[in-house]
C-alpha cells in the first residue's frame, strides 16, 4: 500500500481491517459489510444499514484532493466490485447479504470524478 496522509478518518459503528482499506465490518454483529480498495480513492464515504439494524459510516478523506466534478456516468459494477467507468480501477464492494441499504460518495484517485448513489440492496441490479 502506498503511504497516504489522511486528514480525516471517521468511523461510526464500524471498523476497518486495515487503516485505510480492506474489509469493512459492522461493530454490532461483526459481519462484513464491504471492502475498500487501498489506493484508488481520494475520498470515500459509505453510509450503510446492516441487516442487524445497525447504522454505520466510513469516511476517509485524503490530503491534497484536487478540485473534482460530479460524473454523469455511474460506476461500473464488475463481479460485485464497483469500478471506475473510465479505466476500470477497482474501488469498493458491498456485501449485499449483510446490508439492507447504503449510500456512497467517492472521488476516484485516477480520474478525479465524484461518484455518488443510494441503494436498497434488493433493488440494486445494474450489472450484478
Amino acid at each position: 500500500m502506498q503511504n497516504k496522509k489522511v486528514i480525516q478518518k471517521n468511523l461510526i459503528n464500524t471498523r476497518l481491517l486495515k487503516n485505510y482499506g480492506s474489509w469493512i465490518y459492522c461493530i454490532s454483529c461483526n459481519k462484513t459489510v464491504g471492502y475498500l480498495c487501498y489506493t484508488t480513492y481520494d475520498y470515500f464515504k459509505y453510509d450503510f444499514t446492516c441487516r442487524c439494524g445497525n447504522k454505520g459510516v466510513v469516511e476517509i478523506k485524503v490530503e491534497g484532493i484536487v478540485e473534482s466534478k460530479k460524473s454523469d456516468t455511474p460506476l461500473i459494477l464488475n463481479k460485485n466490485r464497483y469500478c471506475c467507468p473510465i479505466d476500470d480501477s477497482p474501488l469498493f464492494s458491498v456485501v449485499d447479504k449483510s446490508v439492507k441499504e447504503y449510500r456512497y460518495e467517492l472521488i476516484c484517485k485516477k480520474c478525479k470524478n465524484i461518484y455518488q448513489e443510494n441503494y436498497l440492496t434488493r433493488n440494486r441490479g445494474r450489472n450484478g
